[in-house]
Order: C-alpha cells, then structure tokens, then sequence
C-alpha cells in the first residue's frame, strides 16, 4: 500500500474514531455534570463512573464502525483489551482532573467554579482520546495477521 492511500485510511479511521469519541464526550460530560452539580459527587469519583458509561458507547461504535474491518478474534479477548485499555486511560483522566482542579484551585486561591472544572474535565478527554487512539488502532482493534506466503 503505498504512502498516500495508508494516510487517506488513517484519516478515515480516524475520522470515524472521533465522531464516536465526540458521541461518547457528550454522554461523560453530561453524566459527569448530572454526578457533580445535581448529585454532588466528589469530581474524580464522578469522572470515573462518567468514563465507564461512556466506554458502552465507545465499545459499539469503534467496534462496529470505526474499526469494523480489523481483526475479529475471540470477542472476550478484544473486550478484555478494551476493557484494560480503558482502565489504564480512565485512570490517567482521573488523575489529570484531580491534578487540573487542583492547580486551578491553587491559582485562584479558591474552589473552581463549573466553568473551570468542566474546562479541565475536556483538557483531560482531549489528551486520554489521543492515547486511546492509538491504543484501539494498534493493540485492541489491530490488523489481522497477513497468512505466510507459501515457501518457493
């Protein structure tokens, strides 16, 4: 394949993957407002309960649309490496949250209001889609093996 036609894939894989994370961004920030402002959760438990109902989402989307054409091996493999994928990157969202109010706490000598919060909650979905990208497309959803070519 050569290099043109391999950009122009990507770009179509990734273009999929970022209409299904935009999906899956509405459902987290709305779950995560509806946890934090009605509910009055603390924000990183609430991020982290927002990012696993989001993760249904993700899974059916980029499973069945974005990467429909990657390998199919056994689906209990594929969920357990989305599953761990996600752990990993539900976690990294947590801690930059909680790292995110925190510093802006700092700098405003107070507690950050909704508009803060919910601008470090997106710097955080924006830096943990980039990683989950690259995730999907190499370990969870990945290229089935080319067969050997038969010996001469």
């Amino acid at each position: 394949m050569n290099p043109p036609s391999r950009l122009r894939r990507l770009a179509g894989v990734g273009s999929r993957f970022l209409v299904v994370g935009a999906l899956s961004t509405l459902i987290e920030v709305g779950v995560f407002n509806l946890l934090v402002y009605v509910w009055g959760w603390d924000v990183v438990g609430a991020k982290i309960v927002a990012s696993l109902v989001a993760l249904v989402n993700a899974y059916i989307g980029n499973r069945e649309w974005t990467f429909r054409h990657r390998d199919r091996r056994g689906r209990t493999a594929e969920v357990a490496l989305f599953l761990a994928t996600n752990a990993v990157c539900t976690a990294i969202g947590a801690a930059l949250v909680w790292a995110g109010v925190e510093v802006v706490a700092g700098l405003l000598g107070r507690t950050p209001g909704a508009v803060a919060v919910n601008v470090v909650n997106l710097l955080s979905i924006v830096i943990v889609v980039m990683l989950r990208f690259v995730l999907y497309h190499w370990i969870v959803f990945r290229v089935s093996p080319k067969p050997e070519a038969p010996a001469a």
